[in-house]
């Protein structure tokens, strides 16, 4: 673990903006979350009000009143934000040189980086804080072409792909590793933004930080290195955008680079166009022309998981019915239901990979 850490929001409620903040409130092995900075859900408990499970990680208005509050002294203030364009917004700057004032270091994933910002780096030099930008690219040196040395690799891989982006894949694929571990398989993620780099990753890249002629190859250096040296039944690899989103098609590394043979496809019923691209019609296609897809890539699709945002209980069981009659594979709701039901998957494909090439299981 990295050290203690607030979270620095603008609006924790919104699922949307604070993405980053909700991932590192449901769980980092890098710090240890304090307390969330937000002014519009202050006196709340940050967990209540993600999910209705408390944490004991209690919400401020100001950085002034996470000061009075006895709460810290912390060692990191992280940037939970994940607006669109990756803009640092300037009505959270005080918070930030407030911190830095204090001597706590800011933590960043986004686009923009603080350190370029001439006011926060004076503030970092002149108290010894320091300002760590995620998404800063790796110096060349250090990036990775494809080899092919994916090929030695013998676990199976699956990939939590999405039909759109800012669906909750990350989530899902630690919601996976987490249910795959307590069955007891040695489950291993693939982390491919920088929130899972905060949650304290291991193996991974941040994918939009880094230059496209190297994409192929990090994803491959990833895979290798946790197989390399952890020996995992199974690795689950984040997502990330999608395959046909016209913004930033994404995922075919994945299940090229990646050679994954099975894949977990998160969707959002209530959505119908591409995140922000309601006005030029862009709209999300079926699922089933999805898995199709998916299927000419030469990965399985081994079941759906909803992202239920803007459904009540019952429109969203309605949904998981209509895909499971539809699609005839499994269709889960991780968040409100877990994913105990794709974990037996999993381990046949695991069994597969043990049995002669005749073998088979169906899958």
């Amino acid at each position: 673990m990295d050290g203690t850490a607030i979270i620095l929001t603008s609006d924790f409620g919104d699922p949307g903006s604070a993405k980053t903040a909700h991932g590192l409130v449901r769980g980092t092995e890098r710090y240890q979350i304090r307390a969330v900075i937000d002014p519009k859900n202050p006196g709340q408990d940050a967990g209540e009000l993600l999910d209705g499970h408390p944490r004991q990680i209690p919400i401020f208005d100001s950085f002034p009143s996470f000061q009075e509050s006895g709460v810290g002294p912390v060692d990191y203030a992280l940037v939970g934000i994940a607006p669109k364009g990756g803009r640092f917004p300037r009505d959270m700057q005080a918070t930030a040189e407030a911190a830095l004032r204090a001597g706590i270091s800011l933590v960043s994933g986004l686009h923009e980086y603080l350190g370029d910002i001439p006011e926060l780096a004076e503030l970092a030099h002149r108290h010894h804080a320091r300002i760590i930008d995620i998404r800063r690219p790796k110096p060349k040196s250090q990036l990775h072409f494809w080899s092919g040395d994916i090929r030695r690799v013998t676990c199976p891989r699956v990939a939590v792909l999405g039909t759109d982006c800012n669906l909750g894949k990350r989530t899902t694929t630690r919601i996976l590793t987490e249910a795959a571990s307590r069955a007891g398989l040695r489950a291993e993620m693939i982390y491919t933004g920088q929130t899972g780099w905060m949650q304290g990753g291991k193996y991974g890249f941040v994918f939009d930080a880094t230059y496209n002629d190297f994409i192929a190859g990090e994803v491959e250096h990833a895979i290798v290195s946790c197989f390399d040296e952890t020996n995992p039944d199974v690795i689950f690899i984040e997502g990330q955008s999608a395959l046909r989103n016209p913004s930033g098609p994404c995922g075919s590394e994945f299940l090229v680079s990646g050679q994954t043979e099975a894949v977990v496809l998160q969707h959002a019923p209530a959505r119908i166009y591409y995140n922000d691209f309601e006005k030029v019609n862009a709209k999300i296609p079926p699922l089933r022309n999805e898995i199709e897809l998916i299927r000419l890539y030469g990965a399985h699709t081994l079941a759906v998981t909803l992202n239920t945002t803007g459904l009540d209980r019952r429109e969203a069981l309605r949904y998981k019915v209509q895909y499971e009659d539809e699609l005839n594979i499994p269709v889960v709701l991780p968040l409100e239901e877990g994913v105990g039901r794709i974990i037996p998957l999993v381990q046949r494909l695991i069994a597969r990979r043990h049995l002669p090439l005749d073998g088979g299981l169906g899958i």
